[in-house]
């Protein structure tokens, strides 16, 4: 090859590695809105997120050897319905079938109803027909996520009798959803839609509605999606919950992100064995608690993991109420009965698990005394939970405080719930490992 046609290979040679490069810089992290909808669940639905944590994600990336652009998020916004929790309807498929799934902060695997073979009655209006889908396929039993090297007992998976990949869980309120482990996508536009993703479609379940799984495990929407922050506001619920308020949500940047003040999320290494831990939830440093301008005695680390995990403060938006262990919760308890005590409900437990319960007739009376409420973080972060947020109706007119004792569901986590939520915006910045509070009208954010 002579001098000239040397130098034309080496140019057209580096032409393509510049063009290659390009390519790779164009690998944008998705993000994506839906319309969120809201529909009447049962008390067991409303903390079906509490189950245990999914599959670890592998942090042992070796960042030096794989180039990370960081390209902005695309920015999308919808607004949704709230009443006992968010549902998001979901375009699911080729051509896509509109699927019902909880917003869920505290779970990792979403899942999605499906029909079965043969159906004893007729399906759910909503369930998802896989025959019908041209992107659907089943993973099957020779797939890893089905035999991992060491049993994951938070996944459970098995090989069922037609050699398809089988999963089963239980959540902590006793619900149970099991089915096949499957590869779809999600089709937003005919110009928008994901890669397939890995789903679970239920055949035996205990509710009527799916789950979006938004926890930082690797199989989580969020994680699968490349979702790099999402926020939602919640919107003030109205008396019995039959009017249902609306709200807002955002995949992407939120504008109103210079309002919020940021939490760095706590991080637990793979290697530190906490049985009673999720490390993939959303833990914060949560201080303590003011009921009215009195700050409760209870120590700092009730609110922290202790060596086994126990203790650690989960924000998840898939749990109706907020729960307290054990230490944290009587002293919650011990001064609200102080403040009003003559006027509670003795011996009236409402789901099982809220017991500081009172008539309708006294419940504005209750509000008053009762105050504000105020949750205390790192950083000088702080909610407040006005004196009109701390009661909710639940039946009969009968109203409670809406804090639980999470023994009450076999768990050892604070968990602040979505009722604790209102007229909040919260982010999960996913890239920065934080979560962020600002407040907002949520019922005038549309």
């Amino acid at each position: 090859m002579d001098t000239s046609s040397s130098k034309k290979f080496l140019l057209l040679f580096v032409t393509f590695l510049n063009f290659f490069y390009i390519l790779l810089a164009k690998n944008t992290p998705f993000s994506m809105s839906f319309p969120l909808i809201s529909t009447q669940l049962s008390h067991n639905s409303s903390s079906k997120a509490l189950f245990l944590s999914s599959l670890v994600a592998n942090s042992n990336q070796n960042t030096n050897t794989k180039i990370m652009p960081r390209v902005p998020s695309l920015n999308y916004k919808s607004t949704f319905k709230y009443s006992m929790a968010l549902i998001i309807t979901l375009p699911i498929g080729t051509p896509p079938q509109n699927q019902q799934m909880v917003l869920d902060t505290g779970s990792q695997l979403s899942w999605i109803q499906c029909h079965k073979k043969i159906p004893k009655i007729p399906p759910p209006t909503t369930s998802f027909d896989p025959s019908l889908s041209s992107s659907f396929s089943v993973l099957p039993c020779s797939h890893p996520l089905c035999k991992p090297r060491i049993p994951d007992f938070t996944l459970p998976t098995s090989c069922d009798q037609n050699r398809l990949c089988h999963y089963s869980y239980f959540y902590a309120d006793g619900t149970l959803a099991e089915g096949n482990l499957v590869r779809e996508k999600i089709t937003f536009s005919r110009s928008q839609s994901t890669p397939p993703l890995i789903l679970g479609c239920a055949t035996e379940s205990d509710d009527a509605e799916g789950i979006l799984g938004m926890n930082l495990g690797r199989f989580s929407f969020a994680s699968q999606a490349k979702v790099q922050k999402f926020s939602y506001c919640v919107p003030i619920r109205q008396g019995n919950h039959t009017v249902k308020s609306t709200g807002t949500f955002y995949l992407g940047q939120n504008p109103n992100f210079r309002t919020f003040r940021y939490i760095n999320l706590l991080t637990f290494p793979q290697s530190q064995r906490m049985p009673n831990l999720d490390p993939l939830a959303y833990t914060v440093g949560m201080l303590g608690i003011k009921i009215g301008a009195k700050k409760l005695n209870i120590s700092t680390r009730v609110f922290q993991p202790n060596a086994g995990g126990s203790g650690q403060t989960i924000v998840d938006s898939g749990t109706e109420y907020t729960f307290l262990v054990e230490e944290a919760y009587n002293k919650v308890r011990e001064e609200i009965v102080r403040l009003v005590g003559r006027k509670m409900k003795r011996g009236y437990v409402y789901g099982e698990a809220l017991d500081m319960c009172f008539d309708s007739v006294h419940s504005i009376e209750i509000e008053r005394l009762i105050g504000d409420m105020t949750l205390q973080f790192e950083n000088g972060v702080e909610i407040l939970i006005n004196k009109e947020r701390m009661l909710d109706e639940v039946e009969g007119g009968i109203h409670c405080v809406g804090i639980g004792r999470s023994e009450s569901l076999g768990i050892a986590s604070n968990i602040i719930g979505n009722f604790h939520q209102q007229n909040l915006w919260v982010e999960f910045d996913l890239r920065n490992r934080r979560v962020g509070f600002g407040k907002g009208e949520c019922s005038m954010q549309v």
